[in-house]
């Protein structure tokens, strides 16, 4: 199906900051982190919370407050700004200046965090790289933007694999490094989507967020039937999440399947008002051409 680029780029902004992963009930750890079940790292109950929020529940309208409180008691934490950055992104231009702010604050923070948790500062200061890239893209056009954001790979992956020797198993870790393997296996020819795909579903955590992207990831490849597995796991973990019922929708479309396809595109739009509103309006696309309509008939019914 089309997808429009501003949210299909904000959904693989923030899939690329946190993957998208499960929550499931863990062992007691004194530390608030929403990626290790054990011995977690102090994240902060704040940004936990705001994450929960966003990937959990798919609460966006929620998440602004969530976020808000997070910065307040938690400024030094990369992973607001972060989240913080890619909610912007969604704003389309609007927000495009948060987004190059944020990617500052965040390589900031990150280098600061070196000093106490060097594992999580080298892979936020790898995201606060690739956010500055993405606003590079965005706002130097493609002639100069492309360019220079490629010229970021190398120090992107140096920080990455600075984390990797520090923990290799490490699961908040390898949410985003598979995340990122998955989005250039997709993308790229002569790739193993596979390794990356392993990678995620053996050490990264939790298991909506892992799940979901892998979902998206064998959906792009049109491989509907093991993205249909994945996004059923990650439901599983996840059940009220609208973004979920949007993918699910997506996938059984991909499969043919018209009429329980328009059943979860229908449960997505009955919660589309706590989505961001270019995701909205590309559910509210998606469901009209999965109903028949006329291409242009589903443009104009959403301003496109």
């Amino acid at each position: 199906m089309t997808a429009f680029p501003n949210a299909r780029s904000a959904s693989r902004l923030l899939g690329f900051i946190l993957g998208a992963a499960t929550f499931g009930i863990a062992p007691l750890t004194l530390a608030a982190d929403p990626f290790r079940p054990t011995e977690g790292h102090d994240i902060g109950e704040h940004t936990e919370a705001a994450f929960k929020v966003i990937f959990e529940e798919g609460n966006y309208v929620a998440a602004d407050a969530a976020l808000t409180r997070a910065e307040i008691y938690e400024a030094d934490e990369p992973l607001v700004h972060a989240l913080i950055a890619a909610m912007a992104y969604f704003k389309g231009s609007a927000g495009l200046e948060e987004v190059g702010r944020r990617a500052a604050l965040t390589q900031a923070t990150a280098a600061a965090l070196k000093e106490t948790d060097r594992l999580r500062g080298h892979l936020y200061t790898a995201v606060g790289l690739f956010l500055e890239g993405a606003h590079m893209l965005k706002t130097e056009g493609m002639a100069k933007g492309v360019p220079r954001a490629l010229g970021m790979l190398p120090s992107i992956f140096d920080e990455l694999e600075a984390a990797e020797r520090i923990n290799a198993e490490d699961s908040e870790l390898n949410l985003l490094k598979g995340s990122m393997d998955l989005m250039l296996a997709v993308n790229l020819p002569f790739t193993n989507p596979e390794q990356a795909i392993t990678r995620m579903a053996q050490h990264s955590h939790p298991v909506y967020a892992t799940q979901r992207t892998i979902a998206i990831g064998y959906r792009d490849l049109d491989q509907y039937d093991n993205a249909l597995i994945a996004v059923n796991k990650a439901l599983a973990a996840a059940p009220s999440n609208p973004e979920l019922f949007y993918l699910k929708a997506q996938i059984l479309a991909g499969q043919n399947d018209t009429d329980k396809s328009l059943v979860w595109f229908a449960k997505a739009l009955a919660k589309k008002e706590q989505l961001p509103e270019a995701i909205g309006r590309r559910i509210v696309w998606e469901n009209c051409v999965a109903e028949g309509a006329e291409l242009t008939s589903c443009s104009e019914l959403v301003g496109y």
